[in-house]
């Protein structure tokens, strides 16, 4: 009897517990799905609040620790795009960290592209640098070359020596009050060029003669010697070679008092001086006029007198010779 009293209350008490079960899960699934819409709400309004915008015109203000100085104005939310059910279609927020370092485009600086550009100055030095490292290098080049040469040809300078000079006449003639002097003279020597180089030859213009006395450097007489062609160890002779001063060439009144203080003396002192241009030729090689000098000292004589000649004789007959190279507005 029991068991059927039990079975009849349990019978009528599961449909209402069933009930109240349905009941309390739609509570519960109403209370979820409003519970989870406010916490999407919330996370959008806080992505919003911490997206940052990039100004590339200017600087905007930074946000400390999240949240967003005073007086800043937030920038305005993107317009949502609208599908074909007509729902809205919210554009997803990007997440920014506050302490993430946002990157904003240099703007273009016309000072750094000109300084790219390698400037006036350094292009100057390095042409400058450049120059002189290639003539010292040609320098060096012509040195080696001429060192070259010199060790394996050897040149010398040719020789000149004037074993005799005879002197002729030599007369100066003064006015009574002492005013004009006029001077007659004549000269005759022999001359003797010699080539001691194997490998080089010479060509000579012609020669200007000048003799004057040793002691004043009078001129005494003019004369000159023809050109000539040198060649490997040829020695050339001229014989007679005159210097002279046929028409009577008038003294200024200092000159002719030296002349004359050098006339008395037992014996004068007289010297030879040429001048001439010589060009040096080595195989198919040939350089450009070279001047050169020759001295010949020491000779002494005395006066003649009459139409004897005298000889004046000198202990070294040979000769000096100075070749002068120009280069420019020097002479070496």
């Amino acid at each position: 009897m029991e068991v059927m009293n039990i079975h009849k209350n349990l019978t009528i008490k599961i449909p209402q517990i069933t009930l109240n079960c349905l009941s309390l899960y739609f509570s519960l699934s109403h209370s979820l799905s409003l519970f989870g819409e406010l916490r999407s709400d919330q996370r959008k309004k806080q992505s919003e609040k911490m997206t940052d915008r990039v100004f590339p015109a200017s600087k905007p203000p930074t946000a400390t620790n999240g949240v967003p100085p005073v007086g800043s104005i937030p920038p305005p939310p993107a317009p949502a795009a609208v599908t074909a059910n007509g729902t809205a279609n919210q554009k997803p927020q990007v997440y920014i960290p506050a302490n993430r370092p946002v990157y904003r485009p240099q703007p273009y600086s016309r000072r750094h592209h000109h300084q790219s550009r390698p400037s006036c100055r350094r292009i100057c030095c390095c042409c400058c640098f450049w120059s002189i490292l290639i003539i010292l290098i040609l320098a060096l080049m012509a040195a080696i070359a001429a060192t070259a040469m010199y060790v394996i040809y050897h040149p010398r300078p040719p020789s000149f020596s004037v074993p005799s000079l005879r002197i002729g006449r030599v007369n100066l003639t003064t006015s009574s009050d002492s005013s004009v002097s006029h001077l007659s003279s004549l000269f005759n020597f022999t001359l003797i060029s010699e080539n001691p180089n194997q490998h080089l030859t010479f060509s000579y213009d012609p020669f200007i003669v000048t003799i004057v006395t040793a002691k004043s450097g009078t001129v005494l007489g003019n004369g000159t010697v023809p050109a000539f062609f040198s060649d490997n160890g040829n020695k050339t002779s001229f014989h007679g070679v005159i210097a002279t001063s046929t028409t009577a060439r008038e003294l200024d009144p200092d000159e002719a008092k030296d002349l004359k203080t050098d006339l008395t003396r037992a014996r004068v002192g007289y010297e030879i001086q040429m001048r001439t241009k010589v060009k040096m030729m080595m195989g198919k090689l040939k350089s450009e006029g070279v001047e050169i000098k020759v001295s010949c000292e020491g000779f002494e004589g005395g006066v003649p007198k009459g139409k004897t000649p005298v000889i004046a004789t000198s202990k070294k007959t040979k000769c000096k010779s100075d070749l002068s190279v120009k280069v420019w507005k020097w002479s070496f």
